[in-house]
């Protein structure tokens, strides 16, 4: 089974895979220049933000089993590993606090900016306004190894209008923000006093104490028949029952928390972590303990290697989305991780923040 938006990016959408190599963006300089726009842009942000925004929680930190051996090859093997103390926000970044970012900033994410043509040589212009990719259900059923039948860029999809233009937040202010580049995420974080979670940090918190565990909660997908996830219920990706009471996302908090009090750890938005993308777990890939703002793997390996001409670097996103079906993309599972490329915000990504060197 493929994944929802299996190493769908920008560079994907506009054709750039075609592109002869050496008129692509090699990685370490999108990175480098990513870097410094960020620095130049939120350098003030992060000085005049508040000292947090979201309410967290303090996790104590602990050794866990982290990945898995019983499904997708990438969250193999399973292994131990030791995190430290961090706080992490109870619920991913909402619409409101995220306006209250930008409010404060002035911040323009990457879906609302035009699109740089020396990284996408000979797209066509039209293609290169604002916009991101938005979700659409399709009138039955097709091809779902090709992810283009439901991803569509979309011109002037952002934040502020989730499915486009004529699309608004004015009644999601409480659901999680989307179309968020690793970029936006990052400068949020910023401007909080806070940073993203690594991928251990963010499977540890997300287990709740249950060793092992298949789902956030326990053993069963829906225990008693009763849905603790926003997930898609039906046939992916032409019709979605919404037993769980939804069909796209839904506001934060609208199911049970984990045993750490933390919400909404699988469905409702994938959310993004520091660590570069790997095709496989490496348990000496970093030191025991995965705080302290460590980025595990190598951009090289981040690569998508079925895409051998895009050079954009992939980071780990982790979760699943409302997007994620039985018969689909069962990654609505704490070890459950997939690859994301940085420059690309999408209908169904998020993210929550991490402060390290908390009290034990």
């Amino acid at each position: 089974m493929k994944g929802v938006g299996d190493s769908t990016g920008l560079a994907t959408q506009l054709g750039s895979e075609k592109l002869p190599l050496d008129a692509r963006v090699k990685a370490e300089g999108l990175a480098d220049r990513r870097s410094a726009a960020l620095s130049d842009e939120s350098s003030a942000m992060c000085a005049k933000g508040p000292a947090g925004h979201a309410a967290s929680i303090l996790l104590p930190g602990g050794e866990f089993r982290m990945g898995s051996d019983s499904h997708y090859a990438e969250e193999r093997p399973a292994h131990r590993r030791r995190v430290d103390a961090f706080e992490m926000d109870e619920t991913c970044v909402t619409n409101a606090a995220f306006a209250a970012f930008v409010s404060a900033t002035g911040y323009t994410t990457v879906a609302e900016r035009p699109l740089d043509p020396a990284l996408y040589p000979g797209a066509d212009p039209a293609h290169l306004r604002p916009g991101s990719l938005v979700f659409r259900m399709t009138d039955g059923p097709v091809d779902t190894t090709d992810y283009r039948n439901w991803w569509h860029w979309t011109l002037g999809a952002s934040w502020r209008h989730p499915e486009g233009p004529g699309s608004d937040i004015a009644d999601r202010s409480d659901h999680p923000v989307v179309h968020v580049a690793v970029e936006d995420a990052e400068a949020y974080a910023c401007w909080a006093g806070k940073e993203l979670p690594t991928e251990a940090e963010w499977e540890y918190a997300a287990r709740g104490g249950l060793e092992g565990a298949e789902f956030v909660w326990g053993a069963e997908l829906t225990p008693g028949g009763v849905h603790l996830a926003n997930t898609w219920q039906g046939p992916f990706p032409w019709r979605n029952f919404g037993a769980d009471g939804f069909e796209r996302t839904c506001p934060v908090r609208s199911f049970p928390p984990n045993g750490h009090g933390l919400y909404e750890m699988c469905g409702n938005v994938w959310e993004w972590t520091t660590d570069w993308f790997a095709a496989r777990h490496d348990p000496a890939d970093g030191q025991p303990t995965c705080c302290g703002g460590s980025r595990a793997g190598a951009i090289e390996a981040s690569f998508d290697p079925a895409q051998p001409r895009i050079r954009i670097p992939r980071k780990v996103v982790k979760g699943g989305s409302f997007l994620c079906a039985p018969s689909y993309c069962r990654r609505y599972r704490p070890a459950a991780r997939h690859a994301q490329m940085v420059d690309t915000g999408m209908s169904h990504i998020g993210f929550r923040c991490v402060r390290r060197n908390a009290a034990p």
